[in-house]
């Protein structure tokens, strides 16, 4: 009767006889059709009877068998209940609506995907999935050596979990202006129950039951202002500590210096070009031996890709699958969309913390993911394999007298049959900041996925995208304007070379991602990821958002699930460009340099020449 309540399984160690005092029977099938009676002991009874009665939702449930004489099976194991990508459809299971079309030479890019509902088709609502984590049951989860027997374990997880929705009900009722951010909902309530109850089985198991019953009794007896402060540093932990701890208005840019002065100041924060391979620059185009031998390769594989987010081995189709029409193989992508973290430790905890992800706080190695995608997907980042796709180009020479003194550049990509590819190129004018060029692009390949969480490009922004006129194209500063759309990856390139030199410094976040994806070389870089290095070195990098709030406290990329804006990124960048421009003019300062008709004079210089 037990077993049917999911409360333990029967296993040959609990049929062995006990020291308990046995009271009562029940009657248990050999499974030979013939039947014995067992006896519980009084112990594990009182345990199970005094277990709160739970959710319908929380326990697994078991239908009555039609054959009297059957064995009685065991509860699956959550694996057998997993979902498996579907095979992908026949010609006789192909979607019969047509797929939503755009207007352009290569509209077909942007069509359904066989097995998928379009990717323009949906509106920015829609897309993409909500992400949310994997609803759990109130039910502890396994370890290989647990402290306590299951019904123990389930027990006391009852009753914790009972004190917490305790407080979280009163938090939802009070009339606190922050209860919004600090309440849970009844999945993250389980969730955050399971992940005490298991943390403290798993390291602490020799005094398992006692911290438990503790921490009930602290529940049990805490004050909704002590639940509140309980709640807030549970958020906070999800930001970097430089994030979360500097209030205040934004720091202001105090260069000491003119805007031609801060120019002329720029090609000293350029990076040197020996050693930018190692930071993934492409600085050499391959020859021709090498896409020789990178073409064969790639006609051997016949398509086959390693997922770029759940690392699936599947097949793409160019040009769709003849028999239905389908892009790719393997089905869905279920994925985690944001990268493992390690929380910050609090005093007196054990520091070997377990790693989580960012996005739903799920312990690494426990979920297989809390987001689905229509489709696999993939990126390539070999040169000689983005040579075949689009080849590179050097920055030409221009005579052009209009070229800013130095420009911000950030590109946003998207998922398509060709790899990673331009989706949304932007430009920007440094130091002033004005907007020089931003369109969206139109990719080579179909598309698979728009990235919109982080691209902030979505499918209704190309179904609203007029062709690129230059006479038409007016910057502007809204929060979404609308973009004009170029039909090639290398007519943008075009676009930004009417605006560089190859003396112009190009200043950007992560630089090589978006020079690889527009295939060109520059000489002069200035990399906001390599001004500010992170103290551990590679592979560790800061990134953008952390770099504007450790050194300017303002806060970017606050879209969420909208996305980035490629404009507010290259803006961004230039200013920590300034602003490292300040330190290191007034440290030069102090060591004795001095400005003189625009130029940098070092110490000592004019006692040099008296001298010489």
């Amino acid at each position: 009767m037990f077993s049917s309540l999911g409360l333990f399984k029967q296993t040959p160690s609990t049929q062995q006889k006990t020291a308990h005092t046995l009271e009562s029977d029940e009657d248990v099938d050999r499974g030979d059709g013939s039947r014995k009676r067992r006896r519980i002991s009084r112990d594990i009874r009182d345990d199970i009877s005094s277990i709160p009665t739970l959710a319908a939702s929380s326990l697994p449930s078991k239908k009555p068998s039609t054959e009297p004489s059957q064995k009685s099976v065991e509860a699956l194991p959550r694996t057998a209940s997993r979902l498996i990508s579907p095979p992908p459809l026949r010609a006789d299971r192909a979607p019969t609506s047509k797929p939503t079309l755009v207007s352009g030479t290569k509209a077909a890019a942007f069509q359904s995907n066989g097995n998928v509902s379009s990717p323009l088709s949906n509106t920015r609502q829609e897309l993409p999935p909500k992400t949310t984590a994997p609803e759990e049951s109130l039910n502890p989860r396994m370890l290989l050596n647990p402290p306590v027997s299951h019904p123990i374990r389930l027990r006391l997880l009852a009753m914790l979990h009972e004190q917490m929705a305790r407080l979280n009900d009163e938090l939802k009722k009070s009339d606190d202006a922050s209860k919004a951010t600090l309440t849970l909902s009844d999945a993250e309530l389980i969730r955050q129950a399971l992940d005490e109850e298991f943390q403290t089985a798993k390291k602490n198991p020799t005094v398992y039951q006692n911290l438990i019953k503790s921490r009930i009794m602290v529940l049990k007896k805490m004050k909704l202002a002590v639940w509140k402060d309980e709640r807030g540093k549970k958020v906070a932990e999800r930001l970097p500590k430089s994030v979360s701890k500097q209030p205040g208005p934004p720091k202001p840019i105090e260069t000491g210096l003119t805007p031609a002065e801060e120019i002329s100041f720029v090609p000293r924060l350029a990076a040197q070009q020996e050693g930018l391979n190692k930071h993934g620059y492409i600085t050499t185009v391959p020859t021709e031996t090498e896409l020789e031998t990178a073409r064969k390769g790639v006609e051997s594989a016949q398509g086959w890709e390693q997922c770029d987010r759940c690392s699936t081995r599947f097949q793409v189709f160019p040009g769709r699958r003849e028999e239905d029409g389908a892009l790719t193989s393997g089905g869905q992508c279920t994925y985690h969309w944001a990268k493992p973290r390690r929380p910050d430790t609090v005093k007196g905890e054990n520091k070997s913390r377990d790693l989580k992800y960012a996005c739903c706080d799920e312990t690494v190695g426990v979920s297989t993911g809390c987001t689905k995608a229509h489709s696999h997907v993939f990126k390539i980042s070999d040169p000689k394999r983005l040579t075949l796709i689009m080849p590179f180009e050097t920055t030409p020479v221009s005579d052009r007298t209009d070229i800013p003194g130095a420009v911000c550049f950030d590109c946003e990509m998207g998922y398509t049959t060709m790899g990673m590819e331009l989706i949304r190129l932007t430009a920007t004018a440094w130091p002033d900041g004005r907007e020089v060029l931003d369109v969206l692009v139109r990719p080579l390949g179909e598309v698979l996925d728009l990235n919109s969480r982080f691209s902030g490009v979505w499918p209704d922004d190309y179904a609203s995208a007029a062709p690129y006129d230059k006479a038409a194209q007016e910057p502007t500063d809204d929060e979404k304007p609308r973009l004009q759309l170029v039909d090639s990856p290398s007519r943008a390139r075009e676009l930004l070379f009417e605006h560089l030199r190859p003396d112009t410094p190009l200043i950007g976040h992560a630089l090589e991602n978006d020079l690889n994806a527009v295939r060109i070389l520059h000489p002069i870089i200035v990399d906001t990821a390599l001004l500010y290095p992170h103290p551990r070195g590679l592979p560790m990098r800061f990134g953008l958002k952390m770099l504007m709030k450790k050194y300017l406290n303002r806060d970017i990329q606050t879209a969420g699930a909208q996305g980035h804006d490629s404009k507010e990124d290259a803006r961004a960048a230039g200013d920590l460009v300034r602003y490292r421009i300040g330190e290191m003019w007034r440290k030069m300062k102090g060591e004795g340099w001095r400005k003189q008709e625009g130029d940098f004079i070092p110490p000592f210089s004019d006692e040099a020449a008296l001298c010489g």
